[in-house]
């Protein structure tokens, strides 16, 4: 395969680019639109890790023709007028990390897209790559990374890079679990809930699981969630008896990270803790998951093993302390890319020199 086509100058203004990334999500909530989506999610051997021929029989031969018509109802559910709530919160909190940054230089460009479905991470750099974009920092928004999610982003960068003919420089982040700013902002969600709602008997951070095996091939995801829950816990001032782990949407007849989110929360009522809330501190933004299965099925099972009262704590989603995170991490990267005000004429100059002495322009 060529290389791809852009939209190239020599004298083009170099430009830093940032691509913040989440995991996906359908066009529509429809049955069709589910199917690609699903085909192209579950296809990824970083997201089932068994062998191909075994799970493209059973991806095509059962899945495919199951499970698009479950989860287009449970989206239809959530969707709104403006389309899938991943892409409206990862949509704004792109055009508000871009007016931050474009603040510190007007240089800096901001795109987001997703691994799975539209826009693609392939689609996202070609508009970087033809502002101008030399310099990219890419952000997956995980906090707490592992293969099936982060490395995957990775992949589909790398897959992208290999058509190109001139590769930016890159800085890739690959988790931020025990970041300051992070901490503070799942800290500070949490208060405003309680200063609004009072608090419950019961915290319980919940984060979406991986088999097993994972963790003990070496994945460091397990212990980076418990790392966060520990740091959120000692900021809030919790001891060990106050909040709980725990994991949810398991997939297949494997075992999982435990404990189970649901199974926790059936078996709540009968300790004697008739009220919860809980927090999903892995995911940046509402999605199906934190909204249909967290904010409803889960508040179900609790309700009718006894419960009196289920909170869920909204993602950060483009709340100002979010915003703010995602605005020091990009920073953090890209300090030594920023060129002083008084270089920039000195820069200007570069260029058009490199424009003249080109022999393309040469007559």
């Amino acid at each position: 395969m060529g290389y791809k086509n852009q939209i190239f100058s020599h004298d083009q203004r170099k430009k830093i680019g940032v691509l913040i990334t989440n995991l996906g999500t359908p066009t529509a909530p429809t049955k069709r639109a589910l199917r690609t989506y699903l085909k192209q999610f579950l296809s990824d051997p970083r997201v089932v890790e068994v062998p191909r021929l075994l799970w493209w029989l059973v991806l095509n031969g059962i899945i495919l023709n199951i499970r698009p018509s479950r989860s287009a109802k449970a989206y239809t559910s959530v969707w709104t007028e403006q389309g899938s709530p991943l892409a409206i919160h990862t949509s704004a909190q792109a055009q508000q990390l871009s007016t931050e940054l474009q603040a510190v230089d007007d240089r800096i460009v901001v795109e987001w897209a997703m691994r799975y479905g539209s826009p693609s991470i392939a689609d996202a750099l070609q508009n970087m790559m033809d502002k101008g974009v030399r310099k990219l920092v890419v952000l997956p928004l995980y906090p707490q990374y592992s293969g099936a999610t982060t490395a995957s982003t990775f992949d589909a960068l790398a897959a992208d890079f290999t058509h190109r003919r001139w590769l930016p420089e890159l800085r890739f982040l690959t988790s931020y679990y025990d970041h300051p700013a992070y901490i503070n902002a799942i800290v500070s969600s949490i208060r405003h809930h309680w200063s609004t709602q009072g608090r419950a008997e019961m915290l319980l951070l919940s984060y979406h699981g991986v088999p097993l095996r994972y963790l003990q091939q070496g994945d460091p995801y397990h212990c980076q969630c418990l790392k966060t829950s520990g740091l959120v816990a000692s900021a809030l001032g919790l001891d060990a008896s106050e909040y709980i782990t725990s994991f949810q949407s398991r997939f297949g007849r494997e075992q999982w990270l435990q404990p189970y989110t649901d199974e926790i929360l059936k078996s709540l009522p009968a300790k004697g803790v008739k009220s919860v809330q809980i927090i999903c501190p892995g995911f940046s933004a509402d999605c199906l998951e934190t909204i249909e299965e967290i904010g409803e099925e889960n508040r179900a099972y609790f309700m009718a093993s006894g419960g009196s009262r289920y909170d869920y704590i909204p993602a950060l989603n483009s709340e100002p302390e979010h915003i703010e995170l995602l605005k020091q991490l990009v920073m953090d990267n890209i300090q030594t890319w920023l060129i002083p005000e008084g270089e920039k004429l000195e820069a200007l100059q570069n260029r058009q020199n490199c424009a003249n002495s080109h022999p393309f322009n040469q007559k």
